[in-house]
């Protein structure tokens, strides 16, 4: 059976007059009998009974009236959620993004994508850096953003900006006053930092073991707030991206310039080879329009 076969029978069959249901359907006579005919052979039997004066549906046809209302009303149901969802009038997207990005930029973002689509869902996945990674590659999300990652044949990485690392260190402290400084007068301090597998520590491990120095770890913690509350305390220094600028001025340190800083770019990641959802596409659109880069360079 064919959606056109259906709805031939069901104009027929509400109106019990060929004529009536040519004008419905806009065909001529000859086109709707063919069509009746071809799903009366598809089908094994007769659906209507014929004379002169009238038309009825046989006891097949009877049958056949309630299943075929309800397969053009899930057929027509279908068709309008897909344009919806093509028209973005309707829709959901699924994102994850490491806790630093989705803490201090994405909410803006995000008001930006829902003052244009506001009938689409977002859900957002605030995980660790790795778990970004993982989340794209296994097709749990449609967009990630996180740091670079190495090569990946299965990940394509569409560079937003390059955040540069800063020193994070107690709003009382004699550096704080400098305004900038230097990894060997940080690293004489007690340094807080996050724990492995962070990709953060790990950036930091190999930014300073290529200059011959070694992170001096004392206190360490699996989230960034945490570090921030601890710098804040006086318990030590750190430091952080760039972008997590406000959220350290909020929990009470300061952030200054570092010398010699770690670069490192941020980006959206999609699997490579799968089309991304209308939604996911007009959000990606929204990532890439924004001028993320300027929107913390202020902030130090």
């Amino acid at each position: 059976m064919t959606v056109k076969q259906i709805r031939a029978f069901l104009a027929v069959a509400h109106s019990l007059s060929f004529a009536v249901a040519c004008e419905r359907l806009h065909l001529s006579q000859s086109a709707l009998s063919l069509t009746i005919k071809a799903l009366e052979e598809g089908l094994g039997g007769r659906l209507f009974s014929r004379t002169t004066r009238n038309v009825a549906l046989t006891p097949e046809g009877d049958a056949l009236l309630p299943l075929a209302r309800r397969l053009i009303a899930d057929w027509d149901n279908a068709e309008d959620e897909l344009r919806q969802r093509f028209t973005l009038q309707r829709g959901r997207v699924t994102l994850a993004a490491m806790p630093s990005f989705a803490g201090n930029l994405l909410p803006s973002i995000l008001k930006t994508f829902r003052s244009r689509y506001p009938h689409v869902n977002v859900t957002v996945n605030d995980v660790i850096n790795e778990q970004v990674l993982e989340m794209v590659r296994d097709r749990q999300v449609e967009l990630g953003v996180a740091f670079e990652p190495q090569q990946s044949s299965s990940l394509q990485f569409t560079p937003l900006y390059i955040d540069r690392f800063v020193a994070v260190v107690p709003s009382d402290s004699p550096l704080a006053g400098r305004g900038e400084t230097d990894w060997q007068s940080l690293l004489k301090l007690p340094f807080i930092t996050l724990q492995r597998p962070s990709t953060v520590r790990v950036m930091l491990e190999e930014h300073l073991q290529a200059r011959n120095m070694k992170l001096p770890v004392e206190l360490e913690s699996h989230q960034l707030a945490t570090v921030g509350r601890m710098v804040a305390s006086g318990l030590g220094v750190s430091v952080v991206p760039a972008l997590c600028a406000g959220q350290m001025h909020e929990l009470g340190a300061r952030c200054i310039t570092l010398r010699d800083p770690l670069t490192r770019a941020i980006g959206v990641l999609t699997n490579s080879g799968h089309e991304l959802s209308a939604a996911a596409q007009a959000l990606f659109d929204i990532l890439q329009d924004e001028q993320l880069g300027e929107r913390f360079s202020g902030l130090v």
